[in-house]
């Protein structure tokens, strides 16, 4: 019973951690972000549920708008959204028990009655990457990367969307960098 309340305590506190995606951004320095106005999408996001692939292209279009880009078929850029979900495993082996040594230089007695239990927790990691190509250039200028544990409740699975688009596009567009 205890290795039990041990487990169910590990798998809420890996699924507390799960609520903070991890974020990553790049993007091309020579790219002058201040003369984009206008986006279209290349490609939205395929698999899954489609009320994910549906919040994952609203949250990207309200973001942009709220950073004064608008959406028109032929705009500046072009936007690739892609999500993936893969399902890892963790391995978590408990020892119980009691043992007795004794001896010495390999004489004496040994006892151990060691038990060991050995649990598997299997959780599922989606990645969202969006990647923005100049469309007169054809040449990759930003890319964003999200990842983290897929909660099952759908609540919390949109919860995990938003944060992982608000950290995306915290400090987009890209500051130019200093002159030196």
């Amino acid at each position: 019973m205890l290795h039990r309340l041990i487990l169910v305590s590990l798998a809420a506190l890996l699924a507390s951690c799960a609520s903070t995606p991890t974020v990553k951004t790049d993007f091309d320095p020579a790219a002058t972000f201040s003369s984009y106005k206008t986006y279209s999408w290349l490609s939205k996001p395929t698999g899954g549920s489609p009320l994910a692939q549906q919040r994952i292209v609203d949250g990207i279009d309200a973001r942009l708008k709220a950073k004064g880009w608008t959406l028109s078929p032929s705009g500046d850029v072009r936007i690739a959204a892609n999500v993936t979900a893969q399902e890892k495993q963790d391995y978590t082996t408990y020892y119980s028990g009691m043992g007795y040594g004794m001896g010495w230089r390999g004489y004496g007695f040994f006892f151990f009655n060691v038990m060991a239990t050995t649990s598997v927790y299997t959780y599922e990691v989606g990645t969202l990457v969006v990647d923005m190509f100049d469309t007169s250039t054809k040449r990759a200028i930003w890319r964003g990367h999200a990842s983290g544990v897929l909660p099952d409740n759908p609540d919390k699975m949109a919860a995990l969307l938003q944060a992982s688009l608000d950290q995306l596009f915290a400090d987009f567009p890209p500051k130019p960098a200093a002159a030196k």
